[in-house]
C-alpha cells in the first residue's frame, strides 16, 4: 500500500508539473521577454550547458563562448555571449531563447520554442513540406536550463 501511495503521488506531481508548462502557443511576450517560467520548474544550468552544445540547442554554432572553450567551433554569426547574465535579464533570456525574432525582428536566430507560423518548413530531408503543427526545437524545461546557464555567464 505505502508503494502504490508513492506511486499515485509521484504522478499527481508529475501530471502537475505538465499542467503547469506554457504552450508555445501561450507564451506571453513583453517587449521581446517572457516575465512567467515557461515550467514553473527552476532551470539546470549543467543540463542547459549540455544543450548549448548539443542536440537542438547547439547554440556555440553561432555564438562564442569564452566558457565552452573545451569545445571547438564556435560560431561568430551572433554575439558573444560571455557577461549574457548580466547583459540581459532572465525574463530578455527566456524571450530571446524562446523566439529571438519577437525582440530582434529581422535576426537570424532560430525560434527554439515555436510550433506554428513558419513560412515553407520542410519534412526533415525528404523535400516535402511538412504538414500539421511542428514541435519546439527544445522543449519548455530546456528553455530553462538554458537560460539558467545562460544567468551564470558573468564578467570577470
Amino acid at each position: 500500500m505505502k508503494y502504490l501511495t508513492t506511486a499515485i503521488a509521484a504522478l499527481f506531481v508529475g501530471g502537475a508539473a505538465l499542467a503547469g508548462q506554457i504552450a508555445p502557443s501561450d507564451v506571453v511576450f513583453e517587449d521581446g521577454a517572457v516575465a512567467q517560467s515557461l515550467t514553473g520548474v527552476a532551470g539546470d544550468p549543467e543540463n542547459g550547458k549540455v544543450l548549448m552544445n548539443k542536440g537542438a540547442g547547439n547554440c556555440i554554432a553561432c555564438h562564442e563562448v569564452t566558457a565552452l572553450q573545451e569545445w571547438p567551433f564556435h560560431g561568430e554569426v551572433g554575439p558573444i555571449l560571455d557577461g549574457a547574465g548580466e547583459r540581459w535579464s532572465e525574463a530578455e533570456l527566456r524571450g530571446i531563447v524562446s523566439n529571438a525574432k519577437v525582440m530582434f525582428e529581422g535576426t537570424i536566430m532560430p525560434s527554439f520554442y515555436k510550433n506554428t507560423g513558419y513560412t515553407r518548413p520542410g519534412d526533415a530531408y525528404t523535400g516535402k513540406a511538412a504538414e500539421g503543427e511542428l514541435a519546439p526545437l527544445l522543449t519548455a524545461q530546456e528553455v530553462e536550463d538554458v537560460v539558467a546557464y545562460l544567468m551564470t555567464l558573468k564578467y570577470e
